[in-house]
């Protein structure tokens, strides 16, 4: 008998805990920067985490991003300027594109 209660309460908890890490969806946050050439580096900023990102052929990709407001800071090369993109949003498993990011100089 104390086989099956402790079987019995080992599938309740395995069940409670599958359900609820099943809600979480994760978003993320596309673009293209312009000129090719013109970035750097490209981090995304929320309240106090900071997380970087590689830029290919002027395109980035931040994946696996919670719900909220984000910040985008594209760090360029010389002669362009950097950029900041404020209010940023991202919501429950969407991907938020930005287009194209023109660089000036």
């Amino acid at each position: 008998m104390k086989n099956l209660c402790v079987v019995l309460s080992l599938l309740i908890i395995f069940a409670l805990g599958s359900v609820a890490f099943k809600n979480v969806k994760m978003g993320g946050i596309i673009g293209k920067i312009t000129p090719i050439d013109a970035a750097a580096s490209v981090s995304l900023v929320a309240t106090k985490d900071t997380l970087s990102t590689q830029i290919n052929q002027g395109v980035f990709t931040f994946t696996d991003l919670k719900e909220g407001v984000y910040t985008v800071v594209i760090k360029a090369n010389a002669p362009y300027k950097d950029a900041v993109l404020e209010k940023v949003a991202v919501k429950d498993s969407a991907t938020t594109d930005l287009g194209e990011i023109k660089l000036q100089q």
